[in-house]
């Protein structure tokens, strides 16, 4: 029987939490309060929906000489050109993906975007060669698709919709016709705005959704799930361990993958 202080885990669970900002001048003196005020956060990541711009460039270089010992991720991008940017500017990871998530609706609204599987391989080859590291995120709709992140050359994968609807997770619990669903909404949705920054400004649109995802209960059934696939997917293929997964995969194209004969209508 082990005995842990409430210290203890604060520590604990603040070494593995990274404190988010934008790119602005009021977003870089937060970031300095918010450091200084719980100095046992080692994570920083540079958020912002387009990474493709100076000013971002400038801001991960600006943020790396005032945090020089702190683990940076900056994103998003999709190209391996941008990647090698941003590590040599001082990130340490780099988040990709640009339009995949389950509630994002940039591709509809923009018409940008970049098919997710290319996007974290060119970027993957990309980072390792410079000793950085890439995190894939959106496009996970079931395990598989974690494995195929992984197996790219993903050191890390982001999900939402799938971790979405638990009872850990965030969002407004609403009941309908005696059923229990959780509001789910992307962070550039007229919701997200609404709450976060007072509206959708003039000059842009919502790229995100807002949907009612089904309560789904503890969340510890479905990590179970996705992490049993991945190891099944480490099997199939001979890998030993996570890390040598990206070496054992192969991609070929389909234009089916799995037998509808009992999809639902």
């Amino acid at each position: 029987m082990y005995s842990f202080s409430c210290e203890y885990i604060a520590l604990h669970v603040l070494q593995n939490v990274a404190v988010s900002s934008g790119t602005g001048q009021s977003d870089f003196q937060h970031l300095e309060n918010v450091l200084s005020a719980v100095p046992q956060v080692r994570y920083i990541c540079l958020d912002v929906a387009n990474g493709y711009s100076e000013q971002f460039v400038q801001h991960v270089k600006d943020v790396r000489a005032r945090f020089p010992k702190h683990t940076i991720m900056a994103g998003n991008v999709v190209t391996g050109e941008m990647v090698e940017e941003l590590i040599l500017s001082g990130a340490d990871i780099i988040k990709v993906g640009i339009g995949p998530g389950s509630v994002c609706t940039t591709r509809k609204k923009t018409g940008v975007g970049y098919p997710q599987l290319s996007a974290v391989i060119e970027c993957a080859d990309a980072a390792h060669g410079l000793n950085g590291h890439i995190i894939s995120d959106g496009g996970c709709a079931c395990p598989g698709d974690v494995a195929k992140a992984f197996g790219a050359g993903a050191d890390f994968v982001m999900l939402g919709g799938m971790l979405s609807g638990h009872t850990e997770s965030g969002g407004e619990t609403i009941e309908k016709d005696g059923k229990k669903y959780k509001l789910f909404y992307g962070m550039s949705s007229e919701t997200a705005m609404k709450r976060h920054a007072g509206g959708v400004a003039e000059y842009r649109a919502s790229e995100g959704k807002t949907v009612e995802v089904p309560f789904r209960g503890d969340v510890e059934e479905t990590i179970k799930d996705i992490l049993g696939g991945i190891r099944s997917t480490c099997t199939y293929v001979g890998a030993g361990k996570l890390k040598e997964l990206s070496r054992r995969t192969t991609f070929i194209r389909v234009t089916q993958q799995l037998n509808p004969m009992f999809s639902n209508p």
